[in-house]
């Protein structure tokens, strides 16, 4: 059987340099371009176009990164609490967490928005899609990908806050038409208050920038990841999984505790 090529067009090594797609680490990059640029860089194979990819990226990945105390925060710092030598699996405990409830709706509204409109400069009748993919969900008593959230109601701010970015960055194209009438749409046919929440926003605004929605996830999950090494920090400064730890033993079995 004839063996395939291994190569990685990522990353080349010599004992004095190293080049990561073409660029020099120490001499072209260190230094020179923010954390947000390197991300980019590594995810893309390029550095951002200009300065309004640049901003567009960033927030994106900004946006992400941090919303106080959820099931994947909460499970890295209840997992440093019981191993905290090991500070990569707190952070992978909450990376597991991560689906299509919280954070992981981010690549499924992508993929619908890009099933959607395959040609952002021939979108078709937006009124129509929307309809028709509400119509399909509610349908099949599906969950709309990116649309309600439990607390951010009416609306979701950090949605306003990216189409904002979005409208002065030029990428405010159809896919966040869509989404917003999607969210109206649904609206109106259950008769519930469901906002287009941050990762249909996010959804909308990378399938803008030409982002497949295969990759989506994946800049969910690296903007995560920096949140979550802050609760790390913050549960060895202040903690509280102890106390949450007791608390839930307490008062969790306490109906099974015999009568006094």
């Amino acid at each position: 059987m004839k063996r395939t090529e291994i190569k990685s067009d990522i990353a080349w090594s010599a004992p004095d340099r190293i080049l990561i797609h073409g660029h020099n680490l120490c001499d072209d990059l260190v230094g020179k371009i923010d954390f947000g640029q390197m991300a980019f860089l590594q995810i893309f194979a390029r550095l951002p176009k200009d300065e309004n990819e640049r901003r567009m990226f960033n927030a994106v990945m900004v946006i992400l990164v941090e919303h106080g105390i959820t099931p994947s925060s909460l499970s890295t710092r209840l997992t440093f609490s019981g191993a905290p030598e090991s500070v990569q699996a707190a952070v992978a405990a909450g990376l597991l967490g991560l689906g299509s409830v919280f954070v992981g709706s981010l690549d499924q509204a992508a993929k619908m928005l890009q099933e959607a409109i395959t040609d952002p400069n021939n979108p078709g009748d937006l009124e129509l899609k929307a309809q028709a993919i509400v119509d399909d969900f509610l349908g099949r008593k599906a969950i709309i990908p990116g649309i309600g959230h439990p607390f951010h109601k009416p609306i979701d701010p950090r949605t306003v806050a990216l189409f904002k970015v979005a409208k002065e960055t030029g990428y405010d194209g159809p896919y966040a038409t869509l989404i917003t009438l999607i969210g109206q749409k649904a609206e109106e046919r259950t008769g519930k208050i469901l906002p287009v929440n941050v990762t249909a926003a996010m959804a909308a605004v990378v399938s803008q920038m030409g982002v497949s929605w295969r990759y989506c996830r994946g800049l969910a999950v690296a903007a995560r990841a920096v949140g979550l090494v802050g609760h790390i920090i913050e549960e060895i400064r202040q903690p509280m999984a102890g106390e949450i730890y007791m608390r839930i033993e307490h008062e969790a079995g306490a109906h099974l505790a015999p009568k006094q």
